[in-house]
């Protein structure tokens, strides 16, 4: 009964099959990533492009490039005023290219904050701020998958739409 009502409204699911328009999925399978420099844009580009190309890619009709940045704020004090807890903060900004056309399609920019504890063992410290960094890095790439997923299907729908007489 609800769904008839979305329907109506003109809600279409976003992944899955569709009336118009290409399946998101062969879409997001036609955008390549560009390298990003530094450990954080490798473990970023690493899940990019497991999120967008699952399978065996196909011709890349799109490229996107990402630049991070990282930062870290201790949150939890201690009285002699060194930190317990801290938030490594990434921000992705990212462009969707069309290859062979100028110009950006669409850009964004995303942010991941992250907390690790900071532990008496320099190494148990260095592995909380790596998993932090992994956590992040796949919150960025979830956002970008989302926003591109998003913005293809709505130019496949507009290109699929029979033209007005």
């Amino acid at each position: 009964v609800y769904l008839l009502g979305l329907t109506a409204c003109g809600f279409e699911p976003l992944y899955g099959d569709k009336d118009q328009g290409t399946a998101t999925e062969d879409l997001l399978g036609r955008v390549a990533v560009s390298p990003i420099a530094d450990r954080p844009g490798q473990l970023v580009r690493i899940e990019l492009t497991n999120r967008l190309t699952p399978r065996p890619a196909l011709e890349p009709l799109y490229v996107v490039n990402v630049e991070l940045s990282e930062s870290k704020r201790g949150l939890a004090v201690r009285r002699d005023a060194s930190a317990t807890r801290a938030n490594l903060i990434i921000t992705a900004k990212f462009d969707l290219i069309a290859i062979g056309r100028e110009g950006s399609l669409m850009s964004g920019s995303i942010r991941s904050s992250n907390g690790y504890d900071i532990l008496t063992s320099d190494f148990a410290t260095f592995a909380a701020e790596n998993d932090a960094r992994r956590r992040g890095a796949s919150d960025i790439a979830d956002a970008i998958v989302d926003r591109l997923a998003i913005f293809l299907s709505r130019v496949s729908n507009q290109n699929a739409a029979p033209a007005k007489q």
